[in-house]
């Protein structure tokens, strides 16, 4: 039994991967310059700390794993999110992205969910953003696997990549979530309530 439940999850992430890469439109977008400055360790910590306020004990920590394994992000997205599954869910967040010589953008995100997967979470999220060229190279999908056992709250940090964009969400969550899925997350210029 569980191995049927592991190789479901295993196809639907084939298969959503599979689609992503199918359904993604290639965009055109101008040039808007050079996101090419980068964030230090303790900048990060110092705005998620403020971001997340008394639940960010754990945030200097990730901030170091991330950062040891993918080195100084080029910008960052602080924003709110929720969700929710019973087998099959959604996700839809917002939020404002920062970049060192481009200003501020507001994005948006969606994103289906499919897996193991039971209950609903409300998350503060800060998504420390790699290589990104320009600010248009943010928006498309990011398949990824994601996993969740909590029932008061916790921080926790996974990892997405669209192309050479890799995006490291570190969420702060409250609710009743418990669970392991898979999907994507759509980043959008406009918010939308389709997920897909």
């Amino acid at each position: 039994m569980l191995d049927r439940m592991v190789y479901f999850i295993l196809a639907a992430f084939v298969a959503l991967t599979a689609a992503t890469l199918v359904l993604t439109p290639t965009l055109t977008y101008a040039q808007q310059g050079s996101v090419s400055d980068t964030y230090s360790g303790e900048e990060l910590v110092a705005t998620g700390g403020e971001f997340f306020g008394s639940v960010a004990q754990g945030l200097a920590s990730l901030v170091e794993r991330a950062v040891s394994q993918f080195g100084l992000p080029n910008a960052y997205i602080l924003g709110e999110e929720a969700g929710g599954a019973i087998f099959a869910g959604a996700r839809y967040g917002e939020g404002t992205m920062y970049t060192r010589n481009q200003g501020e953008h507001p994005v948006f995100w969606q994103g289906p969910t499919v897996g193991l997967d039971f209950g609903g979470d409300g998350s503060k999220v800060m998504m420390l953003v790699y290589n990104l060229k320009s600010v248009s190279d943010v928006y498309g999908r990011y398949p990824g696997v994601d996993g969740s056992a909590y029932v008061l709250g916790g921080l926790g940090m996974t990892v997405i990549k669209y192309g050479d964009v890799v995006m490291v969400p570190i969420r702060s969550g409250v609710g009743a979530r418990l669970g392991v899925n898979v999907g994507y997350l759509k980043f959008t210029q406009e918010p939308t309530w389709n997920p897909f």
